[in-house]
């Protein structure tokens, strides 16, 4: 179509302005509120809108740049959005690590992730690397006991390989900040990690220059329950630390920046996370440009993304794949460098062949079946995603000016600001998961309620670190507390009790009836109890003989509320005086009757307004 007749179609149609589209909108909502209807208040310190228009991205400074071009925030590359397929090893043998490196690495993958602390010797490295050649294999070293004497033992070992080390790539996840943050104390003194981190920096360069020295773990943040602000704005304070440190030990920004790479969790917060990333690659542009690199170059940011354990699973793993394919989506449209997703049963379990190689192909079907590795930021001009990216860059700046202005990371920990900021947000994750304003499919919405995991979970290693010099904090998941619910209740049956069993007694109109049994269903198998599910009673004493036969703990009127002022307080009194330890619950929230049924003897209401969580701990200590 030529330009003339491409105009002469468009003109054809007035321009609609923002204002005009809103207007629309308010009126076809009949005077219900705009702001509370379709605003979306997130966490992250901004609205999100119901539309957006070219009015939103009109003035932002980077639309209209290119892939490859200063600030970077289409991305590095230019001629293709391609990433390292990364399989990080959780296995601590280097025998059987190496095992599994080497059919990850036979089945496509093209960077490894080891664990090495137990890899101490020249001949357990040398284990560790067996068949794999670091010339065409990215290795990475995601954690050590020492890292200067684990790059010694890997820089000897590369020699003994006859490998050409300017051919190597990689990292060694040296990040002191993060240590500290885990462990509530420095790992020796913040002059003394200067000092170490600039010995491998040199070591680094005059061996494998194409080695990343230091890595910025924002993934711990995330999985530590921070928000998408919270973990870019931090990750790019820690990093601004880190050059300031470096430089103060004679390097210069153009030698630092290079071996750099910033480690980002992914959730499955789809467009957000595509918009982080690239915010990620705006900010850091901005604050390298700062000390006037020699280079481009140097401004350009290295993304490691992995998929988050924040939300994943131990009940219903298999929706763990799920939730890993859109956060691999996330982190391939956003443009990251290398990538790695965690296998789905990595929350209760060390991974097998099976579950890893999901983990890789999740990948290889974005690359080879959906072309994601093709087309550089295909998000671009988006007027969503361009406004997303904006926004979160404001918010994370807020927050790495206010780092800046308590003096730095460093001090910003030791104050306790960066775990008090994150806890807080922790607690705000915590009460959406337990009022299940924020769904964790098979654990607090719609479990399954034949599944038990008991016997499948592993003892697993964790970190029992105790704050010391200051707060600590802790990767946790957001399932964990109703995970803790069910394994209790597993535990109690298999010491030899009786599972609680909840009868749902169903009666009067039938949509309602049904719509609360379900919800009544879903709510206690939350906690794995034995849900009795009924077709519904004619009578309020047919309902009461059937729920005592049933030998029930646990009783659950399933009615309309208008029906509940006849029915529900004959059933409570019948149930009562029949069984007196019977816990009588309503499903649903009759403001007008509650006192007037809790004196009939209804125990409890329960409603979408319920704190799910606690309602079920309490009701589960009565029980077990």
């Amino acid at each position: 179509m030529s330009q003339e007749k491409f105009e002469k179609l468009f003109n054809e149609f007035p321009a609609v302005t923002s204002q005009q589209w809103k207007d629309k909108i308010i009126q076809d909502l009949k005077g219900a509120d705009y702001d509370k209807k379709l605003i979306w208040k997130t966490i992250e310190g901004f609205d999100v809108k119901p539309f957006y228009t070219s009015e939103d991205i009109d003035n932002l400074p980077f639309i209209g740049t290119n892939p490859g071009e200063y600030p970077f925030v289409r991305g590095n590359k230019t001629n293709n959005n391609d990433w390292d397929v990364r399989q990080d090893i959780d296995l601590d043998n280097p025998v059987d690590a190496n095992k599994a490196a080497v059919e990850a690495i036979s089945r496509g993958a093209n960077a490894i992730g080891f664990r090495v602390k137990d890899v101490t010797t020249a001949v357990q490295m040398a284990d560790l690397l067996k068949d794999i050649n670091p010339e065409t294999t990215k290795i990475h070293f995601t954690s050590s006991r020492s890292y200067p004497a684990t790059l010694d033992l890997f820089i000897k070992e590369l020699g003994n390989k006859g490998v050409d080390k300017s051919k190597v790539e990689g990292s060694i996840n040296f990040d002191p900040f993060t240590y500290a943050l885990t462990h509530g104390e420095m790992y020796t003194t913040a002059e003394n990690n200067a000092v170490e981190m600039a010995h491998v920096l040199k070591t680094i360069k005059n061996n494998i220059p194409n080695f990343k020295a230091l890595c910025i773990n924002g993934n711990f943040l995330q999985n530590a329950g921070a928000s998408i602000v919270q973990e870019l704005g931090f990750s790019l304070a820690a990093a601004n630390e880190y050059v300031y440190q470096l430089i103060g030990k004679g390097l210069s920004i153009d030698e630092i920046t290079p071996m750099l790479q910033f480690s980002m969790g992914i959730s499955s917060n789809y467009f957000f996370e595509i918009a982080k990333l690239r915010a990620a690659r705006l900010l850091w542009s901005k604050i390298v440009e700062q000390y006037n690199p020699a280079s481009k170059e140097s401004m350009k940011m290295y993304i490691h993304s992995s998929t988050n354990t924040w939300n994943k699973t131990v009940y219903d793993p298999n929706v763990n794949m799920l939730r890993t394919t859109t956060e691999a989506m996330s982190a391939a449209l956003g443009g990251c460098d290398s990538m790695n997703v965690l296998p789905y049963d990595s929350t209760y379990k060390t991974s097998d062949t099976f579950s890893r190689r999901i983990a890789r192909n999740t990948q290889f079907v974005l690359k080879e079946e959906s072309y994601f590795n093709k087309i550089v930021d295909p998000a671009a001009g988006s007027y969503y995603i361009e406004s997303l990216t904006n926004s979160i860059a404001e918010q994370a700046w807020k927050i790495f000016n206010e780092v800046e202005e308590r003096h730095g990371y460093i001090a910003a920990i030791q104050e306790n600001f960066v775990q008090n900021t994150v806890e807080e947000t922790a607690r705000k994750r915590d009460m959406a998961i337990a009022n299940r304003r924020d769904v964790l499919l098979g654990t607090n919405q719609y479990p399954n309620q034949l599944e038990h995991m008991l016997d499948k979970i592993e003892d697993r290693k964790s970190c029992n670190c105790k704050a010391k010099a200051f707060k600590n904090l802790k990767a946790y998941r957001g399932a964990q507390a109703f995970e803790e619910l069910r394994l209790t209740t597993e535990k109690s049956v298999k010491e030899g009790k009786a599972c609680p069993k909840v009868f749902l007694l169903t009666i009067g109109n039938l949509a309602m009836r049904k719509a609360r049994a379900t919800f009544a269903s879903n709510f206690y198998a939350c906690a794995g109890f034995e849900v009795i599910d009924n077709s519904g009673f004619k009578t309020p004493e047919e309902g009461v003989e059937a729920a005592i036969k049933a030998n029930s703990n646990v009783v659950v009127i399933c009615s309309s509320d208008e029906e509940y002022a006849e029915i529900a307080a004959p059933i409570a009194k019948l149930l009562k005086e029949k069984a007196s330890n019977t816990n009588v619950i309503v499903a649903g929230n009759p403001v007008e009757l509650i006192e007037q049924l809790k004196s009939a003897g209804v125990d409890d209401f329960i409603s979408v307004k319920t704190n799910v969580l606690e309602s079920l701990k309490a009701l589960q200590t009565k029980l077990i």
